[in-house]
């Protein structure tokens, strides 16, 4: 088990640096894309839109539209997160549980007022029913605030690895549905990332804690002998 001192180190140092650092590489992003093309599509916008275009079939669509509809609306703001908070209860991860709901709530908060702020256009050719404003792209966003709290609750490398093809998924398949420049995504994924990262932070010590002790109890509870 770390010791109080690990357990400040933590707290205090790299998650919030980094985390607070992937936030204000976004809004950067966000503020240049605004001053220099007056939020119009940068030229890798453009060129990446017109690559997954032509891969547009029936084949892709489906998929694409089911990720649409997993990461957005009633999906994305209850179903997803009542159900994995109430797995982390029973489970009695009840630290995680507030941790992985502090996370969602602020990176959708974040979005949105990124969103307002920047008012970028979408791509004129969406394929789905989409609110404005285009940067960040808060499907993305949510998909990359998911993958790493959970990275961060179960501490598996299969469940980071899920994670990062689950936020890869949604970039393509915003881009695909013309719901997003490449660029949002980006700007997505650094939010979700960089919002759990930061409340990370100081709910790091009891995760950790919450961690231990539940493997400290499974063998005493599954010793028969």
């Amino acid at each position: 088990m770390p010791t109080s001192r690990e357990a400040r180190k933590v707290t205090h140092r790299w998650p919030l640096i980094s985390g607070i650092s992937a936030v204000v590489l976004a809004a950067v992003l966000g503020g240049l894309i605004a001053l220099r093309a007056g939020n119009a599509a940068l030229e890798s916008d453009t060129e990446w839109l017109e690559n997954i275009r032509e891969d547009r079939g029936i084949w892709f669509d489906t998929p694409a539209l089911l990720l649409d509809w997993l990461g957005g609306g009633v999906m994305a703001v209850w179903v997803v997160p009542l159900v994995t908070i109430g797995v982390l209860c029973l489970v009695r991860r009840f630290w995680a549980a507030l941790y992985y709901l502090v996370a969602i709530v602020l990176s959708v908060l974040l979005v949105q007022v990124l969103k307002t702020v920047f008012g970028r256009p979408r791509p004129e050719d969406i394929l789905v029913i989409s609110d404005e404003g285009s940067f960040p792209s808060g499907h993305v966003a949510n998909a990359a605030t998911i993958a790493v709290t959970l990275g961060i609750i179960v501490s598996r490398a299969w469940v980071w690895f899920a994670g990062v093809i689950y936020v890869l998924l949604m970039l393509l398949s915003r881009t695909y549905l013309a719901a997003h420049w490449i660029t949002d995504t980006i700007g997505g994924a650094l939010i979700g990332a960089g919002v759990a990262v930061i409340v990370w932070a100081p709910f790091a010590a009891r995760l950790e804690r919450e961690r231990h002790r539940r493997q400290d109890v499974s063998p005493r509870r599954g010793d028969t002998g």
